[in-house]
């Protein structure tokens, strides 16, 4: 079941004149957005950006535009690929302009809606703002906002779609993010086979050893992986040793604060079968790689996460039928609906 959280606002008629003799008129349906029963509040206020049909076309359009960047090739989309639940799939780093690597690995975008912050050390706390990140890193995009918003004015279509999209119509910083938003706000993740379980849908039966590993689950990870997001939007040191040849410090990159040196975002673990390799640093290949890591790898710290210390040794003691188990649980939350959704594939 799903509550129906919104908001159906009447059709709008966006009617705008651009430079030139452009003149557009088109009927702007709203978009129904609807909170999945099991899912938490929304975060995104979005009474003040309604989704709507002209929008979300626009926000798609712009996510896989390779104009976004310096060189013209590298879009959204080449780094968040819909079949990889929008991560970039067996690349340790990000890859930008002149196939220059980042330092951390792509993260899925999946509901992004009901998300308080964002980048892997919180880097912004909008959604809206979430874009200007890659487009201006030097080791992604590479470009400036001025110069892409100047590219997209100078085409007509974009002119066409901006005008039927928003009030004004007007080609600029707001209405460019805001398209994005409606774009990446329409991105719920939330039939996996767990979600069919714990709504009981049809399709939702576990098998005794998926049920095992939701238990194992349920007492080992929820305190960083909470609701039914598996996230609990926070930031932790997880006590991965520190790669010396990257220095990243995590969030205290944005805060300053020596309290929150090696933390970084926890990450929803949605689709996180396929979303491979694992870690903001993409070390892990696999999730056996990951469970063996908080089994005996991780290393004791001054930030070190609480809920990490609570034993002789820090971390999550699993048996290997527990680690099985939960790899068969951590399967059913692979979401094939969302994956081959095609209101979010390339053109």
């Amino acid at each position: 079941m799903m509550k129906k959280l919104l908001i159906l606002f009447g059709s709008i008629t966006a009617m705008a004149c651009s430079s030139g003799n452009d003149e557009y008129e088109a009927i702007n349906e709203p978009l129904e957005f609807t909170v999945p029963s099991n899912f938490p509040e929304v975060q995104y206020d979005i009474t003040a950006n309604p989704p709507t049909e002209k929008g979300f076309e626009l926000g798609k359009k712009l996510f896989y535009d390779g104009r976004l960047s310096a060189n013209g090739f590298i879009s959204c989309g080449f780094c968040h690929e819909q079949r990889f639940a929008f991560t970039h799939h067996g690349h340790q780093f990000s890859h930008g302009i002149d196939d220059l690597e980042g330092t951390r690995n792509t993260p899925p975008i999946q509901n992004a809606a009901f998300m308080t912050e964002f980048a892997w050390d919180g880097a912004t706390s909008h959604l809206d703002l979430f874009p200007i990140i890659p487009i201006t890193s030097e080791v992604e995009m590479g470009e400036t906002v001025t110069n892409v918003i100047s590219k997209i004015r100078a085409d007509k279509e974009y002119r066409r779609l901006f005008a039927e999209a928003f009030e004004g119509g007007e080609v600029n910083n707001k209405n460019f993010f805001r398209a994005l938003s409606q774009f990446m706000v329409m991105m719920v993740s939330s039939n996996s086979g767990y979600d069919k379980y714990v709504r009981g849908e049809p399709g939702g039966t576990f098998t005794e050893e998926e049920k095992r590993g939701l238990e194992i689950f349920r007492q080992k990870c929820t305190g960083c992986h909470a609701t039914d997001l598996f996230t609990d939007n926070s930031f932790r040191n997880n006590g991965l040793p520190p790669n010396p040849a990257l220095n990243d410090i995590g969030r205290m990159e944005v805060s300053g604060s020596e309290a929150d040196k090696y933390k970084f975002k926890v990450p929803s673990l949605r689709n996180v079968a396929i979303t491979a390799p694992y870690m903001h640093d993409g070390r892990f290949g696999s999730l056996e790689s990951v469970l063996d890591f908080y089994g005996n790898g991780i290393r004791e710290s001054p930030t070190l996460d609480p809920l990490l210390k609570q034993g002789d040794t820090p971390g999550i003691p699993l048996t290997t039928g527990e680690k099985s188990a939960l790899l068969t649980f951590l399967n059913t939350l692979t979401d094939n609906t969302y994956l081959n959704d095609e209101r979010f594939a390339e053109y």
